[in-house]
């Protein structure tokens, strides 16, 4: 095959969420009363980085042929406590912002530890794990509220030069700080290989074990980042179980959407990312067209069954499974 033809099979999936996001992105702008402007593009932009965080997160743990339940309360839990530390000068601020990416962190690598020497499904795994999860954020915020360092915020959610949404930036420097170095490392080629076969992985001599265990650490801390930028968004936290039960439904939608396979091995955090602003940008279409509040959980219901039901086509024409992943 030659080289454009296989990198072309390699990222079909995150062309085609590119191409669904280019498409609803569009009818959205092309409907919106006040069209495409800076602020409509901010607004669009940091609610698909939200959702986009939590879905790299989710991508890390399904590579491996996994499935990251807890996800949406991690975000809630660094959602609370970013509520109450992230504050004050600047110095104290730091400090809170690095308290909670370490809890993220903490939270990952205890699924991961859990999944891989527990040897529990992470499914299982991981619905017990995210109830622990929130019920300490619900401990910690039994009542909406908090504050959190506003220049911070506004920084965060604001615009660069009055043009550039803040939160795309930050989105791409995530991707080249953690998911690039991550996948064209040995440990990430573990975890990819660990979701096409853990035991031919295995017999390889690849680190399996620490391939999982990274990803599941990183993804806790991704999603301790979103839970960071919630609270950039909502200057408070609450210990809203609609908000972890949503996010991560609609996480395991992004990373389908963006082509990342269920069955572990194939896809990636690009296009999940893709997927997750294609998913904010169908939400979108639902506002601007006006569908009745009282449609709009069947609506992305539906969407969210298509979604995973896409993900499952490719295996109708698949004789076996290294074809899959070839």
């Amino acid at each position: 095959m030659k080289d454009w033809r296989y990198w072309l099979a390699e990222q079909r999936g995150t062309l085609v969420a590119l191409a669904i996001f280019a498409l609803m992105f569009t009818i959205y702008i092309s409907n919106h009363p006040a069209g495409l402007t800076t602020n409509v593009a901010q607004t669009a932009a940091n609610k698909g980085t939200l959702l986009a965080l939590v879905a790299m997160a989710q991508t890390l743990v399904v590579i491996t042929a996994g499935i990251d339940l807890s996800v949406g309360a991690i975000l809630v839990l660094t959602n609370c406590i970013a509520s109450m530390v992230v504050t004050g000068n600047a110095f104290e601020t730091t400090l809170g912002v690095v308290f909670v990416l370490f809890v993220g962190a903490l939270c990952g690598a205890l699924n991961g530890l859990i999944v891989i020497y527990g040897r529990l499904q992470p499914i299982v795994a991981t619905i017990g794990t995210g109830a622990i999860f929130f019920g300490i954020a619900l401990i910690l915020r039994p009542l909406p509220g908090g504050t959190v360092n506003e220049t911070l915020a506004d920084a965060m959610t604001g615009k660069v030069f009055g043009i550039v949404p803040a939160s795309l930036l930050m989105l791409l420097a995530i991707v080249l700080v953690v998911w690039l170095p991550f996948c064209s490392s040995v440990i990430g080629r573990a975890a990819y290989a660990a979701g096409s076969s853990e035991t031919a992985a295995y017999m390889s001599g690849m680190p399996i074990r620490r391939g999982k265990f990274a990803a599941y650490t990183l993804g806790g801390l991704l999603a301790s980042i979103g839970g960071l930028f919630l609270t950039f968004f909502t200057y408070s936290g609450q210990a809203s179980s609609a908000t972890a039960s949503t996010y991560t439904l609609l996480s395991i939608a992004a990373v389908v959407l963006g082509g990342v396979s269920l069955f572990g091995g194939r896809g990636s955090a690009i296009g999940a990312i893709f997927g997750a602003f294609a998913f904010r940008a169908i939400g979108d279409l639902m506002f601007v067209f006006d569908f009745d509040a009282l449609w709009q959980p069947l609506f992305q219901g539906v969407i969210l069954l298509l979604a995973v039901s896409i993900g499952a086509l490719g295996l109708w024409r698949v004789r076996n499974r290294l074809e899959w992943f070839g």
